[in-house]
């Protein structure tokens, strides 16, 4: 079972906190969702799977994780599970290229485990900022 602390990124607590913790072993991927979070005014980290989260999540939780639901380690309906548990009321996007691809988590199964929202890869910029608009409200600028 991954164990999550509380979060908090000394740099962006400093710039006023980290709203948004983006996990996805594809770093194109990360950076660019991170780019579009950041450019629509969100505070964002970033982290390269579910282990590197758990180094950075010590003192407060992020308001909203963003996570693939298919990387090594735990992914899928137990990365959802365990984060809410160890994380209560913070919000989680699955995002994945996998879903209703027959191996394993679907979007359904995302949204049935506890995610708020279930975007399929490639997202789209529209849909990402929408979804996190939608769950934390507009950004402070």
């Amino acid at each position: 079972m991954i164990r999550y602390k509380r979060f908090v990124d000394k740099e962006l607590d400093m710039a006023g906190g980290a709203k948004v913790l983006i996990i996805d072993d594809d770093a194109i991927m990360r950076d660019l969702m991170a780019d579009w979070l950041e450019a629509a005014g969100y505070s964002v980290c970033k982290a390269a799977d579910c282990c590197a989260a758990v180094t950075q999540v010590e003192h407060s939780a992020p308001a909203l994780i963003i996570s693939d639901m298919f990387m090594p380690g735990a992914c899928g309906a137990t990365a959802i599970a365990q984060i809410k548990q160890a994380v209560p009321g913070v919000h989680v996007i699955a995002v994945s290229g996998h879903f209703n691809s027959g191996q394993g988590l679907s979007a359904q199964g995302a949204l049935e485990a506890g995610a708020a929202r279930a975007l399929a890869k490639p997202v789209k910029r529209a849909d990402l900022v929408r979804a996190v608009a939608e769950l934390l409200g507009a950004p402070a600028r």
